[in-house]
């Protein structure tokens, strides 16, 4: 099994409705995001999966998050923005772009922080 991985990075505000602390405040963080594929078989030339595609789609999901207020968007009117929420979106976006019979996107970890991450998978 190849797990082919990237990370990237967006900036973005959100606050936490409900929240009995500092974070209920509006407030901001350079979050990280990896995002790891899995599959078992290779193409004509060796290539599990081209980074160049992986990052691509990664970096149209993300851009719609990039320098925003989370809180404000549509997604999350229901929902807060937490990272465990935004892991779980990001997961099912790429999900929708990139997988196949051969290839699955495995697991999304967002940090919020070089010391705290969340990982989801399904």
């Amino acid at each position: 099994m190849f797990e082919i991985e990237i990370d990237r990075s967006f900036a973005a505000a959100h606050q936490l409705k409900g929240y009995n602390g500092d974070c209920r405040n509006l407030h901001g963080h350079n979050y990280g995001v990896t995002v790891t594929v899995v599959t078992d078989k290779l193409n004509e030339i060796g290539i599990a999966l081209d980074f160049k595609l992986l990052k691509a789609a990664l970096d149209e999901v993300i851009n719609q998050y990039d320098h925003r207020n989370l809180s404000e968007l549509p997604e999350f009117q229901e929902i807060n923005p937490t990272s465990e929420v935004l892991a779980r979106s990001i997961y099912r976006q790429m999900s929708e772009k990139l997988n196949t019979s051969d290839i699955k996107v495995a697991r999304v970890s967002i940090a919020e922080s070089s010391a705290s991450r969340i990982i989801y998978s399904e």
